[in-house]
């Protein structure tokens, strides 16, 4: 089985996206369905995606978890809920199936080590019992307090999206390679081959500029625990579906088929817990 690992749907018509936030997100300032991700998903042979949020939303949380439950091909949703809300379990308990994995826009706190507030860490403790994953969302500025987070809840599953965002259009590798390495360390954390492309130069990128980063998290983590997510419809500020998919096939050509089968699906299916592991 083929999974697409990470993707968004909204509906401007029903919220606001906060992340939206000037003219740069212009060309994806519409409402995404997913009647307009089913033809990428089927000309490139995915079976099935992992829907993640995109605002912080139990609303969200709700109708995410709505549309997986009917016919297509969304297996799971990373939802948002409130880490550091005391009644955290209960509300868990109270959303519709479907759920599995929590997601917060870490990137945008203030506090740097946000992840390390004891409310924060009690609320991953929570996601554990409950059993589901914890979708990081950082850049390397959060990436030393993502490491004592995993640290300090082991039997939680995590996952780093999008490779927590290195500076691909500067150029910069230092210190997010190191970073992601010691991360990778830990048996408790995976990482999403994702989001590279938005980190690079929208209107001039070429795949050399990305593929480094791309095979860098394939070194540091292994196959066995990377999973590939086009982030759609964000991508398209930079790339087309079919663009990222390439990139992903380009930085795992050199593995062998059972290793591509990994990274393109059992990965996913393994820590989210769907479709054929």
């Amino acid at each position: 089985m083929r999974i697409d690992a990470h993707h968004h749907l909204w509906d401007l018509s029903r919220r606001e996206q906060p992340w939206m936030n000037g003219p740069w997100a212009d060309p994806v300032r519409r409402s995404y369905a997913l009647t307009d991700l089913t033809p990428h998903l089927a000309a490139h042979g995915i079976d099935a995606t992992i829907l993640v949020q995109s605002s912080s939303s139990y609303e969200e949380t709700a109708e995410l978890l709505t549309l997986a439950a009917g016919e297509g091909p969304v297996a799971g949703v990373v939802g948002w809920a409130g880490l550091a809300d005391p009644a955290l379990t209960e509300v868990l308990a109270a959303l519709p199936p479907g759920l599995v994995g929590i997601r917060h826009q870490v990137q945008d706190e203030p506090d740097p080590d946000w992840l390390i507030r004891p409310d924060v860490l009690r609320g991953l403790g929570m996601l554990a019992d409950a059993g589901l994953v914890y979708d990081l969302l950082i850049t390397p500025r959060e990436l030393p307090a993502a490491q004592t987070a995993v640290r300090a809840v082991p039997r939680l599953s995590f996952v780093l999206d999008h490779a927590a965002k290195p500076a691909v259009a500067a150029g910069d590798w230092q210190p997010w390679a190191d970073a992601v390495t010691a991360l990778a360390g830990l048996p408790n954390v995976s990482c999403k081959l994702s989001g590279l492309v938005t980190e690079a130069d929208w209107d001039a990128w070429r795949p050399q500029q990305i593929l480094p980063y791309a095979r860098h998290v394939l070194e540091a983590f292994g196959p066995g625990r990377v999973m590939f997510g086009s982030d759609w419809p964000v991508c398209t500020l930079a790339a087309g579906y079919e663009d990222v998919v390439a990139l992903a096939e380009s930085a795992t050509g050199h593995l062998g088929a059972a290793e591509r089968s990994d990274v393109f699906g059992g990965t996913a299916g393994r820590v989210y817990g769907v479709g054929a592991a």
